[in-house]
């Protein structure tokens, strides 16, 4: 025979009493049959106002077309069994507690259920820090969303802010800035920072691919269509159906295909090379240029109305030289980044070393800067960045005088803007928009500030960018 304890209903009892999770048990009708401290403490309901009524306290976190009770219970009874269900509890006091349900159902010696043992774990805590670690996931996720655009020049501050109103908008956006000035970046923060950010990012680099390929790469092609196309090729356009597409160095697209890129800006539908059948493309379109598309035009090497139709939106990256108040946290950022990827300690650089990089005019803008510090990572044990550990353009004056003697390296002083009554109020905003038929650039000529002013005053002031 099997030793037994005395008083074994006394023994069963102090353990459910001194459990830190709440248990109790319910019958086949679900009418509660022991509630134990715990779920007292849980949900604020006595065992006084629970044993012998039917429970009622649980709420499914996926609502359930059927009762959200009844469901449970009847998984349950079918089931036989419940682990670690994610739950609510409605509380005597009206709240809602999250929970981990598990349970098994007891049966009578024919196999019958006649009722079930309910335990119930509080995640309140769990809950909260998951709460708060994607509130910081989403900070940090918002920082890097700017992808490290790094700068609090007023040309930057500048930059930030158009990017948001981008971000708002589905309006196509020409980014224009020399070479390593971070324009694809700039497509990234405003495609993450808007609607679409869900859907992909397709970026193009237009200036690496022949006439031939462009049109495949971004149109696509079905088999057969020319030589070595032996099977269906998805452009992408149709590849960014949904987000958006980055066209860098729109300006080398050859006239060809501009035509093309024109009627999906216009129409949003393509067809690939090879067939004529229509498809349709919900995409938004971000184009990045270092030329001087004006130029281009005038020179018959791009076609007028798609520049008007790229750069209904125009941002405008300023070269590192004109912002030399960024290098400092540009150096900042860089070390930090770099230290997390060679695993080493670098504190900065010398004051030698950083009066170097500050006489530099960086032609090739934060990209060169990227690499001037990964050189210098190479080259220092560790401790702060000597000037020996720079390239040589940069602390060489011979070579540093060829690179920059016809490079300003001074920040020109920005305009100051005209002041104007007749946009004080949105009143006074809308006559002089009604006045001017709603041409922005007009408005703007007359009030003397750019049209990207205007368009930021007429979104603070809550007047629609169209009349």
């Amino acid at each position: 025979m099997k030793p037994t304890l005395k008083n074994d209903g006394l023994e069963l009892t102090a353990i459910l009493d001194t459990m830190a999770d709440g248990l109790f048990v319910v019958d086949h009708q679900r009418t509660v049959r022991r509630w134990n401290p715990a779920m007292e403490r849980l949900t604020g309901y006595s065992a006084g106002e629970t044993v012998g009524r039917l429970c009622g306290v649980f709420t499914w976190l996926e609502k359930d077309t059927e009762d959200e009770e009844d469901g449970m219970y009847c998984r349950l009874f079918a089931a036989g069994s419940m682990d670690r269900s994610e739950l609510t509890v409605r509380c005597k006091d009206g709240s809602t507690l999250p929970v981990l349900v598990s349970a098994r159902t007891l049966k009578d010696v024919k196999g019958n259920p006649t009722g079930a043992v309910v335990t119930v774990t509080d995640i309140s805590t769990i809950k909260r820090l998951e709460t708060e670690v994607t509130q910081l996931r989403q900070e940090v996720e918002e920082r890097y969303q700017f992808h490290n655009i790094v700068g609090k020049s007023p040309a930057m501050q500048q930059v930030f802010n158009l990017i948001e109103l981008a971000a708002a908008s589905e309006t196509t956006v020409l980014v224009r800035g020399e070479t390593g000035t971070g324009k694809e970046l700039v497509a990234k923060a405003i495609h993450f920072h808007s609607p679409r950010k869900g859907g992909p990012l397709v970026s193009v680099n237009c200036s690496a691919l022949s006439e031939m390929l462009v049109e495949s790469e971004l149109f696509g092609h079905v088999r057969g269509s020319f030589t070595g196309a032996v099977k269906d090729h998805v452009g992408r356009f149709e590849r960014a159906n949904g987000g958006t597409i980055f066209l860098d160095e729109v300006g080398e697209i050859p006239p060809a295909v501009q035509v093309k890129l024109l009627r999906v800006i216009q129409e949003r539908e393509i067809e690939r090379i090879g067939e004529s059948k229509v498809r349709k493309v919900d995409v938004r379109i971000i184009a990045a240029t270092h030329r001087d598309l004006r130029d281009r035009v005038e020179k018959s090497l791009f076609r007028e109305d798609l520049f008007y139709r790229l750069s209904v939106f125009p941002i405008y990256l300023p070269p590192l030289r004109e912002r030399r108040e960024d290098i400092g946290p540009l150096v900042t950022h860089l070390i930090e980044k770099h230290n997390s990827r060679a695993r080493k300690k670098i504190a900065g650089l010398k004051p030698d070393a950083m009066r170097m990089v500050m006489d530099y005019c960086w032609p090739g803008n934060v990209r060169e800067l990227e690499n001037a510090i990964e050189h210098a990572f190479v080259t220092c044990g560790g401790g702060e960045i000597d000037p020996l550990d720079l390239p040589l353009e940069v602390r060489r004056t011979d070579i540093k005088d060829r690179i920059c003697g016809g490079r300003k390296t001074t920040v020109p002083e920005a305009p100051a803007p005209k002041a104007s009554r007749r946009a004080a109020t949105k009143e006074d905003l809308l006559a002089l928009l009604n006045d001017c038929k709603w041409n922005k650039a007009e408005v703007a000529r007359r009030i003397g500030i750019t049209r990207t002013q205007v368009w930021r005053r007429m979104i603070q002031l809550g007047i629609p960018l169209k009349p």
